[in-house]
């Protein structure tokens, strides 16, 4: 097997031609890429349920709109924090209940007490599920043409416009991936 480049910390960016209807102008955080495997979460997949309904305590922290979003289509009655922390570091200073994934980035401890991230979180989102791929997986479907791989910005995890993730991820490229922004959501009409 060749070795695998970690991915943990970019951006999957759904390609028109990607047929899943789970990933159509999906927006996937990778939040671990090895050669077991991939794990990510869908950033542009609002749900109508307030965080409030599912996870009380963690309900003043998550950014608007303050909702649970679909992750992925792998293990629904499952939650995933993922938060920013301006500065976040790993190792010994990292705040308890977070651990960084990439720069800012990092998961939360649903688990933990809220109060203990509460004076350092940036940002909160939850997730209800998440996106999963076998070893292997998802270095075929890229090289399928499925996904675009692009660097995430911190404020991608928490936009306050999930609806147009999809684009604005593409329109900041620099590159030919700016113009796949204007491509139709139904080429037909065209």
């Amino acid at each position: 097997m060749t070795e695998v480049s970690s991915l943990t910390g970019r951006l999957l960016v759904a390609t028109p031609a990607l047929a899943d209807p789970n990933f159509d102008r999906a927006v996937v955080l990778l939040l671990d890429h090895d050669e077991e495997g991939s794990l990510g979460v869908v950033l542009n997949r609002p749900t109508p349920v307030d965080v409030g309904d599912i996870l009380e305590g963690w309900a003043d922290l998550a950014g608007e709109p303050g909702v649970v979003f679909q992750g992925g289509p792998v293990a629904l009655d499952s939650a995933l924090g993922v938060a920013v922390v301006p500065g976040g570091t790993g190792g010994e200073d990292a705040p308890p209940g977070w651990r960084r994934v990439h720069g800012a980035i990092g998961l939360v401890d649903l688990e933990a007490p809220p109060e203990l991230l509460a004076s350092v979180l940036g940002s909160l989102r939850i997730f209800a599920g998440y996106a999963g791929w076998g070893p292997g997986q998802l270095e075929d479907e890229l090289v399928d043409g499925a996904w675009y791989v692009v660097e995430s910005e911190p404020g991608d995890v928490s936009s306050p416009s999930p609806e147009r993730l999809w684009r604005e991820v593409l329109r900041r490229q620099r590159s030919e991936l700016a113009m796949v922004a204007t491509y139709p959501d139904d080429p037909s009409l065209n």
